[in-house]
């Protein structure tokens, strides 16, 4: 039988039906006889080395296929090729903030300093739930976490929070903050502001459980402070915005063999087009770029971008060694089951959702966006860990492949869900918003990709995802927490 062949150069394809007995759609089988020690190659790419003889016609997997070190020198920046811009300027309808920057939503947030603060703050939200909002207002919601104590008040997790905590504080999505601590933990409310530059107003409020007596009344003070914001937020409305105020989260998640083929490619296409028109976008995930980071180095726009993300890359290996890992642990059994071998072969084709534009920046986990174009920012491998960090760093839309299903869903920033198959788009389709698998019966990698665009350009401007129908996106806020508890 036959597969997909993605490259020339290949030594495997892609089968696109179940095998008899034998492998599934999306499996690789070998194209030609392969010796122990031989290279295999994938997307045009080394994906690993044949650990035992294979056959031309073999099933290729974790039986006979071993993970290898690659040779990570490259030719720096000679892909970074000037964007050119489009003529006419894409817009989005959005919520012109005060400071020029554009929403895409128009939320309420009630943010918590330490999880001690978090049942205070889930009923300060409570009341608000529903349909009873004025029409303008997307929701009030608390996002809690289990940070804030048990360290020092100026350790690595405690400053890490509270970047991530200023970041949602200055979404462009996010009309007004309250934040709930309760008064004695690390994560002190002054700290916090000092050290992010926030001051309080009309649109963030602050509050103290011990400060004001008690989980009672902090929860009718803090309920009267939503109350006046949410007042505040009704008066706004949406206005033509250029899409170059867009800044788009790039995840993928339960990735199957189809993701690098479909749904990323594709996704790839909507940020070049987004690029071109001004707009932003945050790849993340670094030991999901283990392996492909060469072809991120290639379109560098400065030897500074390429060593930033090579130093990012150096911590995670010598993380990975401390805690006893290495980084071909990354590839999920739902990502095995789905075809994917190897962390190289799963990052050559989670880049693909990058698209081809050059690599501006390189920042650190939920800090701001510094560029207009592609950034990198540093993250785990984890899908709602890295999606907090990408809206703390200003995103405010999130597009997330997938094509084992996945039922993420983010706010503020909306998630669109792209399903790399058509038997995935089918059985969940109260989950996905955009089925890309018709690139595999021969509509073309552009104009997938186009359709993605435009329905970011809709979602931009109020039509609700799947994942927001499904009411989903509160649980999913999860701080990165690196470090020790004392």
């Amino acid at each position: 039988m036959t597969g997909r062949v993605l490259n020339p150069i290949d030594d495997v394809a892609v089968l696109s039906r179940d095998r008899p007995g034998g492998p599934g759609a999306g499996h690789k089988i070998a194209r030609r006889a392969l010796n122990v020690g031989d290279t295999i190659r994938k997307y045009g790419q080394v994906i690993g080395v044949a650990s035992t003889a294979i056959q031309a016609g073999d099933w290729v997997h974790t039986h006979n296929l071993a993970m290898t070190e690659i040779d990570r020198g490259t030719e720096i920046g000679v892909d970074a090729r000037p964007v050119e811009p489009l003529p006419t300027p894409a817009t989005f309808q959005g919520y012109r903030r005060a400071d020029g920057r554009g929403g895409t939503r128009n939320f309420i947030l009630v943010l918590t300093s330490v999880n001690c603060s978090a049942t205070v703050a889930r009923r300060i939200a409570q009341p608000f739930q529903g349909a009873g909002l004025p029409k303008g207002v997307d929701g009030v919601m608390a996002l809690t976490h289990s940070g804030g104590c048990g360290g020092a008040s100026d350790g690595a997790d405690i400053l890490r929070l509270q970047t991530t905590l200023a970041g949602y504080a200055r979404n462009p999505n996010v009309a007004g903050v309250l934040m709930v601590g309760l008064g004695c933990e690390a994560n002190r409310i002054p700290d916090w502001l000092a050290r992010s530059g926030l001051s309080e107003g009309d649109t963030l409020r602050t509050l103290s459980i011990q400060a004001v007596g008690g989980t009672t009344r902090a929860i009718q003070a803090g309920q009267a402070m939503v109350e006046d914001m949410v007042t505040r937020a009704a008066g706004l409305d949406r206005e033509p915005l250029p899409a170059s105020l867009l800044t788009l989260g790039l995840q993928c998640g339960g990735s199957d063999a189809w993701s690098g083929i479909t749904a990323n490619p594709a996704l790839g296409i909507a940020v070049d087009r987004l690029v071109a028109h001004g707009g932003s976008a945050l790849l993340s995930e670094t030991p999901e770029i283990w392996g492909a980071e060469h072809l991120l180095l290639r379109r560098a726009r400065s030897p500074e971008v390429a060593e930033a993300l090579l130093a990012r890359l150096d911590w995670w290996q010598a993380y990975a060694a401390t805690h006893g890992l290495e980084l071909n642990n990354n590839p999920s059994p739902g990502n095995l089951e789905g075809g994917l071998t190897t962390i190289l072969e799963k990052s050559l084709g989670a880049v693909a959702k990058s698209g081809g534009s050059p690599l501006m920046d390189v920042i650190g986990y939920g800090e701001p966006v510094r560029t207009s174009g592609l950034s990198f920012m540093d993250s785990p491998g984890y899908d709602p860990c890295s999606a907090t960090g990408q809206i703390a760093s200003g995103a405010n839309l999130i597009a997330f492949t997938t094509g084992r299903g996945s039922v993420f869903g983010s706010r503020p920033a909306p998630c669109l869900k792209i399903a790399s198959n058509g038997v995935l788009a089918r059985w969940m389709d109260e989950d996905m918003d955009i089925d890309a698998s018709a690139i595999l019966d021969g509509e073309s990698v552009e104009a997938v990709g186009e359709r993605i665009f435009e329905r970011l350009l809709a979602t931009a401007s109020g039509v609700p995802t799947t994942s927001e129908t499904l009411g989903l996106g509160e649980q999913e806020f999860v701080p990165w927490q690196v470090g020790a508890y004392l």
